[in-house]
């Protein structure tokens, strides 16, 4: 009875020594991790944090149009040309200028190699004529202007000009002047360039 007893308690011990083996090599299930939100890795900072406005493309920034790129110019707005009308008149007021300015630079270049002219006191003259004309003049201008200019055209390249002319000055002879001329120009565009081919001049004042 003794040994049965004795054999018990030797297979009572090895069974609770077993059990407590098991539970110290086995991990209880509480200490497995955690796959709760407080142990889930942090994202990162570009995928939460708001960039600034300087860091947002041109395009999403609320009224504001989309800015060129750093190494691109603004293109500059194509110059137009000028019309018929403005480049003609320029060309006479620069052409009229140049009588005060006594410089026959400007005829020069704006009367046709081939221009026929009639000058106010009936004289038919050609280039050489006009820039000898500006040459020889002694007059002191206080004043030399058009006034009331028409470009009427008459098909691709070429124009007429009608106004009048009002200088003031001095003659070489000491002797106020206040006289006005009434001309026809005919400009013939050559070669992308506008050139006076004839004119018709009238004394009308002075």
């Amino acid at each position: 009875m003794k040994l049965i007893t004795y054999l018990i308690g030797i297979a009572g011990v090895s069974f609770l020594t077993l059990a407590l083996a098991q539970e110290t090599t086995s991990p209880a299930p509480e200490e497995k991790p955690s796959t709760t939100s407080q142990e889930t890795p942090t994202p990162a900072p570009e995928t939460t944090t708001a960039t600034t406005p300087s860091e947002q493309p041109a395009a999403q920034k609320k009224g504001k149009p989309v800015a060129p790129a750093a190494n691109q110019k603004p293109s500059a707005a194509p110059s137009k040309k000028m019309s018929v009308e403005a480049t003609l008149k320029d060309n006479e007021n620069r052409w009229e200028a140049s009588y005060a300015a006594h410089n026959s630079s400007v005829a020069d270049s704006l009367v046709a190699s081939d221009f026929n002219g009639v000058y106010w006191d009936g004289r038919v003259m050609g280039k050489s004529g006009v820039i000898s004309e500006i040459k020889k003049d002694k007059d002191t201008y206080k004043s030399a202007v058009n006034e009331r200019l028409a470009v009427h055209s008459y098909g691709p390249g070429v124009a007429v000009v009608v106004g009048t002319t009002h200088e003031k000055g001095t003659s070489k002879d000491g002797k106020p002047f206040d006289r006005m001329f009434r001309f026809t120009d005919t400009w013939v565009q050559r070669g992308g360039q506008w050139q006076c081919v004839a004119s018709q001049v009238m004394k009308i004042k002075g």
